[in-house]
């Protein structure tokens, strides 16, 4: 049996937070709570799960701006975010752990391995479990995230491309927004109706800096 997944349209930014599960330990996390904490527990609730971690592609407001309240509330375990990230978050109870490239977490029976993506953020990272992989604002549907912000690297997110385009052409992507034609895609869709990705695919930096 695959993960549980439920994917939660939150706040005024057309963003999407996530909860992920183990169906057999019923170990659950939030993935990105930026807006909405009491929307995100009932919606952990529905899907029978209690709250272990919370798991954060990167630290932008309109990623973390409910993290405070859903700690409060549910009172996880953990918070992980990369290291590069880390200080950008707000005082916390929970303990907060950082990550690196590699590191692959449990939740559960679930492996959870960070892919350390930066560009959009220096602390950038995508969740790859299974055949899912969480983008946040590295890669959406048909786009990917601005690199024209403090802590924005364009060639690093160009690397970063590159890196989850070499992913299984079957992998679902669950992006960060709701920016695309569709609130999901695979690899393989993104790999021919993405430019930037396309462009990161066949090496072409300087058409990917121009858009």
């Amino acid at each position: 049996m695959g993960a549980i997944i439920q994917q939660c349209a939150v706040g005024p930014m057309a963003n999407f937070s996530y909860v992920l599960g183990d169906p057999a330990t019923r170990c659950g996390a939030v993935i990105d709570p930026g807006w909405e904490a009491e929307t995100l527990v009932a919606a952990v609730q529905a899907a029978g799960l209690k709250l272990h971690a919370v798991l954060l592609t990167h630290n932008h407001f309109d990623h973390i701006g409910a993290l405070e309240e859903l700690c409060m509330l549910a009172k996880p375990s953990v918070v992980y975010v990369h290291a590069a990230d880390a200080a950008g978050l707000p005082a916390l109870t929970t303990p907060v752990q950082t990550t690196r490239d590699g590191e692959v977490l449990t939740l559960g029976a679930l492996r959870v391995e960070c892919l350390h993506t930066p560009g959009h953020t220096p602390g950038g990272q995508c969740f790859l479990v299974g055949g899912d992989c969480f983008t946040g604002d590295t890669l959406f549907v048909d786009g990917c995230g601005r690199v024209d912000l403090p802590g924005s690297d364009p060639e690093q997110m160009y690397h970063s491309l590159r890196r989850l385009a070499a992913l299984e052409r079957e992998t679902v992507i669950y992006a960060g927004h709701d920016y695309g034609s569709a609130p999901t895609s695979t690899i393989g869709a993104q790999q021919t109706t993405n430019p930037y990705l396309r462009a990161a695919n066949r090496e072409e930096f300087f058409r990917f800096r121009l858009g």
